[in-house]
């Protein structure tokens, strides 16, 4: 291009400025320019291989990260329901069996041992719809994301303000997708609850050409640190074990940003 501008200099500085005509060298250097950024675009861009052989990285980590998360989930189910369930269930089988003796001597005695089985049931009860919320809330099913999400900030004690954009009364994104964005938005708004200092939060849920996009927002002290034990590393494992993105913007100060894509076929 250098010799070019010489001549640019020269005659559109006398064809352009004078006369006042359209300039005849100087898109010759724009388009040289154009030319050589797609030249360097495809010098720089990574081959379909180096792409590939990334995505395969990735894919593997998310998976061993889904792997673990799973295997964590498991047993926790599983000592739910050892030292919650199991236990008042052997607790109310000891009292009905204690009450059925007692009734032909001391009726009263069994009375009261009936009454204290039926206590036991319900707390057996509590515990099992405890470990079912755990593994997949029902109100979700029952109302989908959207009620499901408004239920969750009529809960969290603070003032928090609900959007909803294409998902009224069209297609529901797959019972995944719509669990991991649960998950999302409950454990931010127990963050913002504990941590942030703030006492209101706005939760976006939108449609997108891509999927599921998730934006919860708090007006809060901000300073989010994943190591911290605030629940966001879990959040990124579990958005990234359906192939999805997140991103978080926390400056100290405020606000605190929590955005999460969620790709899906509607």
């Amino acid at each position: 291009m250098l010799p070019l501008w010489p001549a640019a200099l020269l005659v559109d500085g006398l064809w352009a400025g004078l006369l006042r005509r359209t300039p005849v060298v100087l898109p010759l250097i724009t388009g040289l320019a154009d030319l050589e950024a797609r030249w360097s675009a495809a010098l720089l861009r990574p081959s379909p291989k180096a792409l590939l052989t990334g995505r395969v990285e990735r894919l593997t980590a998310t998976r061993a990260d889904a792997v673990a998360a799973h295997g964590a989930e498991l047993r926790r189910i599983e000592r739910d329901l050892h030292d919650g369930t199991q236990a008042h269930l052997v607790a109310l089988s000891m009292r009905i069996g204690l009450a059925r003796r007692a009734y032909q001597g001391d009726p009263e005695a069994a009375r009261k041992l009936l009454s204290d089985a039926q206590d036991q049931a319900e707390d057996a009860l509590l515990e099992l719809r405890h470990v079912v919320r755990g593994i997949h809330p029902p109100i979700l099913t029952d109302r989908g994301l959207v009620g499901a999400a408004r239920a969750l900030a009529a809960s969290s004690g603070l003032r928090v303000a609900v959007q909803a954009e294409g998902l009224d009364g069209g297609p529901r994104p797959p019972a995944a997708v719509e669990a991991a964005a649960y998950f999302v938005v409950a454990e931010s708004l127990t963050d913002a609850a504990k941590y942030s200092g703030s006492g209101q939060a706005e939760v976006r849920l939108g449609r997108t050409r891509s999927g599921l996009g998730v934006r919860i927002r708090d007006e809060g002290r901000g300073g989010a640190d994943e190591s911290a034990g605030t629940g966001l590393l879990g959040m990124r494992r579990r958005v990234a074990t359906l192939d999805g993105t997140m991103r978080v913007t926390s400056p100290v100060g405020g606000p605190t940003v929590v955005e999460v894509d969620l790709p899906c076929v509607w």
